[in-house]
Parts: structure tokens; sequence; C-alpha cells
């Protein structure tokens, strides 16, 4: 039997420390291999950022999105194909909320925060309006802000109001809103109407009594002279339109 020299002795503990270091790093590493792949969170906030732009590309004025950073302690699994979406309830501008979602291979959704803001102009009284005053463009002026700020409804386009009714008092430099003005009504209960039946290859048209009262493009209620009640679109000019 051979002695073993004594500088294989004196080195023979960073032999040993040395082999289990890379027993240990092997491990690791086919640990780290086998280990399923994990999300990619900055590319969830890119698509978040995208999914925002795209939905509110046909919104008025100049639009800025922020997206809040993803929480970077979210650890999931990686998806074929992540998928945004506005949750019931949300908002497109404003401080809002969006979802991402997973299918495959392993399900999960998460929810971030976002601002998207508005600049834009949009109508104000320019004077004060009485209840049932027929608004003109002398009643309108342009003011710009950030849309997100206000309630909705708000009107950009001065043809959503010329020509139709406040419902309400309205004062000087309030904001237009779809809710404080209708539509002229081209119909009035107990009125005398036309009604024009229109199909394949035939139109009628008999005289008839309004029933109720109706804006254009509502439908609206009439009694001929022979008793019958029939329902059609109201149209200006005192006509029910029926489609067959």
């Amino acid at each position: 039997m051979k002695y073993l020299s004594s500088a294989f002795l004196r080195n023979l503990p960073r032999l040993c420390l040395a082999s289990l270091l890379l027993s240990a790093t092997c491990a690791h590493a086919q640990t780290d291999a086998s280990a399923p792949a994990r999300q990619d969170l900055t590319v969830l906030q890119q698509q978040a950022q995208q999914f925002l732009k795209e939905q509110t590309a046909s919104l008025p004025g100049s639009v800025t999105v922020v997206v809040d950073p993803v929480d970077t302690r979210l650890n999931l699994a990686a998806c074929l194909e992540p998928q945004a979406f506005m949750p019931n309830g949300a908002r497109l501008w404003g401080k809002t909320t969006l979802g991402i979602k997973c299918v495959a291979p392993s399900p999960w959704t998460i929810y971030l925060r976002a601002n998207v803001q508005v600049i834009s102009d949009y109508l104000v009284a320019a004077v004060p309006l009485s209840q049932g005053h027929t608004i003109t463009a002398g009643d309108l002026t342009r003011v710009r802000g950030d849309l997100s700020t206000l309630p909705n409804g708000i009107m950009t386009d001065e043809t959503q109001a010329i020509g139709r009714i406040s419902v309400s008092a309205v004062r000087a430099g309030t904001p237009l809103r779809s809710d404080l003005i209708r539509s002229q009504r081209v119909v009035q209960q107990g009125q005398s109407v036309r009604v024009v039946s229109t199909g394949p290859g035939f139109q009628i048209s008999t005289e008839a009594r309004a029933l109720t009262n109706a804006t254009e493009g509502q439908m609206a209620q009439a009694r001929t002279a022979a008793g019958q009640v029939v329902s059609g679109i109201a149209r200006a000019g005192g006509i029910l339109e029926i489609n067959y």
C-alpha cells in the first residue's frame, strides 16, 4: 500500500469542499431546468398599455394612458396568450381598472390600475337656458379641459345639441350633458299622424290618431279610424313608419 503524500493530505479538505460545491451547483441547475417557466411581468405591463390605447383611439382630443406598474411580487405561470379586458362597470377614461387573464396552460387573472386622461374641447352653455328652450348655436360655447374629470355624457360636438330642447333650467357655464337635453318631439299625443306601412313590393298609407309622444326614431302608438292600435317609428312631419 502506498502512502499518500503530505501535500495531498493538506489539500484534501479543499478538494472535498470543491466537490460539494460542484454537486450543489449541478443539482440547482437541474432543479431550475425542470421548474415551469414564469410569466414576464414586463410583457403584461406593455400589453395593458397597448390595450387601453386601442380602446381609447376613438375618443376626441389628446389621450394619455398611464398604467400602474405590475406588482413585482407576483409569481405567475407563463401564459401562451394573455388577454386584456375591461371589467364590468369600468369606464375607459379617468382612474380605471383593467384585467389581464390567462386561460392556458395555467389559468390566472390579475387587475391593474390605470389613468386615462382625455384633453378635448367640450360644450358649455354660453347663456342661461330655460326649461323647454330649443338650443341654437348662439347658446353654446366651447371649453378645453380634461373630460375624465367630468360626468359621463359630456357633449363635444354642436350637432349633438343644436335643435334639441333643455329638459330643465341650465346655468351659463354648465357643461352640456346628454341627460340635460332631449330631442324635439315629432309626434304629439292626440295629433293626427300618417301611418306608412312598407314591405316587399307594397306601401300603404293611412290616417291615425297618436296615442303617445315620441321623438325622432322612437317607437310610438296610434289608433286608426277602424280602431286598430298600431306601433311604428316616429319620423318628422307626424309620420309613423312600419316596416315589414
